[in-house]
C-alpha cells in the first residue's frame, strides 16, 4: 500500500505543478542552530517568500505513513478504487478521446 501512497502523492504534486504551485520535496528537518525549518537544501521562509501577502494553501503531505489509504466508490461507474479518480472511469475518458 506504501506504492499507491507514493504514486498518489507524486499525482498530487503533478496537478499542483500544472497549477503553476511552487512545489518543494525533500526531508523536513528543523536547524538546531537557528530553528529554521527545511525540506531538503530549501528553507521554507525562503520558498514561502514569493507568496508573501496572498491567500495560500499549504499542504505537507508525508510520503511514508502506517494510516493506509481508503477505498473510495466511484460515483459513476460504482467500482472501488484507491486514490485521487476512479482508474476505470480515467481509462474510457482517455478512450474516447482518442488517447
Amino acid at each position: 500500500m506504501a506504492t499507491v501512497r507514493k504514486a498518489v502523492v507524486r499525482e498530487l504534486a503533478s496537478s499542483a505543478y500544472e497549477l503553476d504551485a511552487s512545489v518543494i520535496q525533500g526531508r523536513l528537518s528543523r536547524s538546531a542552530a537557528d530553528g529554521r525549518w527545511w525540506v531538503g537544501q530549501t528553507a521554507l521562509d525562503q520558498a514561502l517568500q514569493s507568496f508573501d501577502g496572498q491567500e495560500v494553501y499549504l499542504l505537507v503531505v508525508p510520503l511514508e505513513s502506517e494510516e493506509p489509504l481508503q477505498p473510495k466508490t466511484c460515483g459513476i461507474c460504482g467500482d472501488e478504487y484507491v486514490g485521487s479518480e476512479c482508474p476505470h472511469c480515467r481509462d474510457v475518458r482517455r478512450r474516447l478521446r482518442g488517447r
